[in-house]
């Protein structure tokens, strides 16, 4: 499918439409957007070196095979604008610009991390890239999301963007988050990642109905996008972000896209078998980094190859180079005024 049908989708419910496409001027480059997409991958890649050495303690879920969904859906916001992740969210935040050194950080539990080693790999955030979060339960980040972007409307043009996969949308929260966001006109874009699976139970055997079927329960325009074109994404999100922030209402986009790694890194261990190998090899012929990579020519590919494995060779020495935690400072950040103990009884 074309970003331009899909675009089209979103004026289904009589709102205003998105203002004269003003948003393709603004289209990002090939070669940034294949930038984006090799950073995540590559990161991705270190992330599993750094579990299987012990580095990384929780392990991650890996987001290898979705980067055209991240890299073209963050191109199309602006740095003021609000994201909620998920647990799958290491492609949002490096689209988004964070700190790869200090991201990765994070991830081995260092306090030179974006939030001082405290969230990891399940719940981080990172203000100075407009990520406000990432939910580990599954669909709650669209409640935060759908206020957010209430608040944000209160005072200027932002739009908040909620992220989630296809184990969300039976979730009660999204649900109510949607309605919400309907009848307040919320700015605010509702973006599903379905990679076909909720940790091991295929999403056709989970989900009655459709994706966008749910939102349109509520008056929310919705379409259906390949996820693994990252410049159809971006065509497609693009049109969806100005449709908020002209006024529009929230709107929601599923991307169709596929992991090639397990729902978790735990999977090498335990050798789950849910999925088999001809599936797995029919996505891999439509890997969204490789569809980028034939837009862009071959040395200037080979030279942004090599600077992204410059950054990252310095991201692992800072990450492992910072101090962990001091476990005196365990309770602190957790209030925003310090706890008062009552008398008699000690810090010990």
């Amino acid at each position: 499918m074309s970003g331009s049908r899909e675009a089209t989708e979103l004026d289904h419910d009589g709102g205003r439409a998105p203002s004269d496409g003003a948003w393709k001027a603004q289209r990002p480059a090939a070669e940034a957007l294949y930038g984006t997409m090799r950073l995540i991958r590559r990161f991705e890649e270190r992330c599993i070196e750094l579990v299987r050495s012990g580095d990384i303690a929780s392990g991650i879920h890996p987001c290898i095979g979705q980067e055209g969904v991240a890299a073209g859906m963050c191109a199309a916001l602006r740095p003021d604008d609000a994201l909620l992740s998920n647990h799958r969210g290491h492609g949002h935040f490096l689209a988004r610009g964070s700190d790869p050194g200090r991201f990765l950080a994070e991830l081995t539990g260092r306090v030179g991390g974006i939030d001082r080693g405290r969230a990891g790999s399940f719940h981080p955030s990172d203000l100075s890239a407009g990520i406000w979060g990432a939910s580990g339960t599954v669909g709650h980040g669209a409640a935060i999301a759908t206020g957010l972007g209430w608040a944000l409307a209160r005072d200027g043009d932002r739009i908040a963007v909620s992220v989630f996969g296809d184990g969300a949308v039976t979730q009660g929260a999204l649900l109510e988050s949607f309605n919400l966001a309907a009848l307040w006109r919320v700015p605010v874009v509702f973006v599903c990642e379905n990679n076909g699976y909720a940790t091991t139970l295929p999403a056709e055997a989970a989900i009655a109905g459709s994706v966008v079927g749910r939102a349109a329960a509520f008056g929310i325009p919705g379409s259906t996008v390949d996820g693994q074109d990252p410049e159809v994404v971006y065509e497609a999100m693009a049109a969806a972000v100005d449709r908020a922030r002209s006024g529009g209402g929230p709107s929601l986009v599923e991307f169709t896209t596929y992991r090639y790694e397990g729902h978790h890194t735990f999977e090498r261990r335990m050798r789950l078998a849910y999925r088999d190998e001809a599936e797995v090899a029919r996505w891999r012929e439509r890997d969204p980094l490789a569809i980028q990579a034939a837009r862009v020519p071959p040395p200037l590919r080979e030279a942004i190859d090599a600077e992204i494995e410059e950054v990252l060779d310095a991201a692992v020495r800072f990450a492992l180079e910072s101090p962990r935690p001091d476990p005196a400072d365990a309770f602190d950040h957790l209030y925003a005024t310090p706890v008062r103990l009552r008398a008699g009884v000690s810090h010990a």
